[in-house]
């Protein structure tokens, strides 16, 4: 069973669109232990410590398995042809300072920005990059604005306290994202490229099959 167990959790991360939680694996396994999964999770880290195409990560809180960053370039042939949406370098900017300042209020990232960000916050909902998190006590009662569980996922982070240090961040703006691109490869990409402070490799998003 042992085997078998762990031919499951790998074939169930594999397959998930979103990474899949603890919390998630122990209510479909609720015949298993918790022990028995979480030694499981541990096996197939240091399984997939090996060379080859594909790798074991921790992002948003769970797991997935995605495609090594070495092998990007020769994974997007695959969707070369693929249209994209891209966001502005504003938007990045915005969504920036929404991932450094949250929760914050519109008023108080335009005096950070210099310019109007009403349509940008907009843009950035859409994408479910950003969520209106409440309203500030203070007159006029802002909307206050924070990032979503769909920005951890699309920028390889497991929580906020993996962001870039501060003055990381003007390498990490304007920059090349693909939207359109594998799951495995988007996450891979930039899980490896915001640790080295690096970022996405440009300025969109993809949209594929993050719920």
């Amino acid at each position: 069973m042992p085997d078998e167990l762990k031919s499951i959790i790998e074939a169930m991360i594999f397959a998930s669109p979103d990474p899949l939680t603890l919390k998630t694996l122990f209510r479909l396994l609720s015949n298993e232990s918790r022990e028995k999964v979480e030694a499981v999770l541990k096996t197939l880290q240091k399984e997939y410590q090996r060379d080859g195409g594909l790798q074991f990560i921790e992002v948003a809180g769970g797991y997935q398995i995605v495609t090594r960053p070495e092998l990007n370039e020769w994974v997007s042939r695959l969707f070369r042809d693929r249209s994209v949406q891209r966001l502005s370098v504003q938007a990045l900017e915005t969504l920036a300072v929404i991932a450094y300042k949250q929760p914050v209020t519109a008023p108080e990232i335009s005096e950070i920005r210099g310019v109007n960000t009403a349509g940008v916050l907009s843009t950035l909902i859409t994408r479910r990059l950003i969520k209106i998190a409440g309203r500030k006590r203070v007159i006029g009662r802002p909307f206050l604005y924070a990032t979503t569980r769909d920005f951890l996922i699309r920028f390889g982070l497991n929580d906020l306290s993996d962001l870039p240090k501060n003055e990381e961040m003007s390498e990490v703006l304007g920059l090349e994202v693909t939207e359109e691109v594998g799951r495995s490869e988007m996450v891979s990409t930039t899980s490896n490229e915001i640790q080295a402070g690096v970022s996405n490799k440009g300025d969109e998003i993809k949209t594929e099959r993050v719920h």
